[in-house]
């Protein structure tokens, strides 16, 4: 264990939450290219190229949507536990005082 580790919960908190407003943005993007249809677009050749990259976007984007939430998931619970194990350790501390 280091010694040195120190955890400011309030700012894995606020990661925490960015984490999830960034899934929540993906998603929208995700959602909002859905309705783009390549054959709006113009030539062929251009529709054909807007198809492939919707098809490697869903793919990336889905990919991306998993990892971060698989990420945002650890960081939501490490900081649960901090929290819960700060409470407690001023709890204990409570509890000695009053005794002394």
């Amino acid at each position: 264990m280091d010694p040195d580790l120190r955890v400011e919960s309030d700012r894995l908190g606020r990661f925490s939450r960015a984490l999830g407003e960034s899934m929540t943005s993906l998603t929208e993007a995700r959602r909002a290219l859905e309705h783009v249809r390549a054959d709006q677009l113009g030539t062929r050749e251009l529709d054909e190229a807007c198809d492939g990259f919707q098809d490697r976007w869903k793919y990336g984007a889905e990919q991306l949507g998993d990892r971060i939430k698989a990420i945002h998931d650890g960081v939501r619970l490490s900081h649960a536990g901090y929290v819960q194990l700060g409470r407690a350790i001023e709890s204990a501390f409570r509890v000695v005082e009053q005794r002394g």
